[in-house]
């Protein structure tokens, strides 16, 4: 019984982390990347201005990216 609560904490641990380091991962992949505003009106996206936010390009899909 005690060799299991000794091994059990460093396992839920190690599954905390693994599962954290996934979603970090995961939500770098999710968010778009920044786009050239000749990218942007190749793509057939429009530019917008945000205030207090730069301008923006919105793509036909609805996605939107910074421009750089």
């Amino acid at each position: 019984m005690r060799l299991r609560r000794i091994l059990g904490l460093p396992l839920a641990a190690a599954t905390l982390a693994g599962m954290s380091a996934i979603g970090a991962v995961s939500a770098g992949a999710a968010s778009s990347p920044d786009i050239s505003r000749d990218d942007c009106t190749a793509a057939g996206g429009q530019i917008v201005g945000r205030p207090y936010a730069g301008d923006y390009c919105t793509l036909p899909d609805g996605t939107t990216s910074p421009i750089t």
